[in-house]
């Protein structure tokens, strides 16, 4: 027969049946204060806070200004130095001198070509775009028209009056605004006669040697 322990039953009762407190009862844990009995907790002291109570409200500081935009093509390589320019221009001018002597050799009593100036470059200009517009064909010949070059040329000179303005002799402005009209006037000209020929088109075909435009 399997042996029986003895349990031992503890009583664990606060009070007695007669409502006092029993001598061997165990100490009661101390309770949570309830809610309206905390006290506030200071908040943490805030330098800017008590500016604002004692000085009143403050003014927000800005925002720092954007950084400048960065160059619009910053994959441009940086520009050459004043050394490196002066090199180049030197090299420039002694293969220069040497190619106008070797052309000068196997053709005597040739003129060494006259320097680039502000007026050979915009009879430069002017020149090509009036031969993209046909003005160098030969008598008899089909004059080949360029209107896309002849356009990219005018728009040079129009470029160039742009970005020397105020920075040019009377007499360059002059023949700038001169050769940019008669170039525009010379491209009106041609447009027009092209349009009135592609208009004709459903009537007899147009007579030979007049103007075709390049492709």
């Amino acid at each position: 027969m399997a042996e029986i322990k003895e349990f031992v039953v503890n009583d664990r009762r606060k009070f007695t049946p007669e409502g006092d407190v029993r001598p061997d009862a165990p100490p009661s844990e101390p309770k949570a204060p309830r809610p309206e009995t905390l006290q506030p907790v200071a908040p943490p002291p805030d330098e800017y806070n008590s500016s604002a109570k004692l000085n009143g409200p403050q003014a927000v500081p800005d925002k720092p200004a954007a950084e400048p935009e960065a160059e619009a093509n910053p994959e441009l390589p940086p520009p050459p130095t004043e050394e490196q320019t002066g090199q180049a221009k030197n090299a420039y001018d002694a293969t220069v001198d040497r190619l106008d002597t070797a052309i000068r050799a196997s053709n005597p009593g040739m003129e060494r070509m006259p320097e680039m100036t502000f007026d050979r470059l915009i009879q430069s200009v002017y020149m090509q775009a009036i031969l993209q517009l046909g003005g160098g064909a030969e008598p008899g010949q089909t004059p080949q028209i360029d209107l896309l070059g002849a356009r990219q040329s005018i728009d040079m000179l129009a470029v160039l009056a742009d970005k020397t303005k105020g920075n040019l002799s009377t007499q360059e402005d002059q023949l700038l605004q001169s050769a940019l009209f008669e170039a525009r006037m010379g491209f009106l000209e041609m447009t027009q006669l092209l349009a009135r020929q592609a208009a004709a088109k459903q009537g007899p075909p147009p007579p030979p040697g007049g103007p075709s435009i390049v492709r």
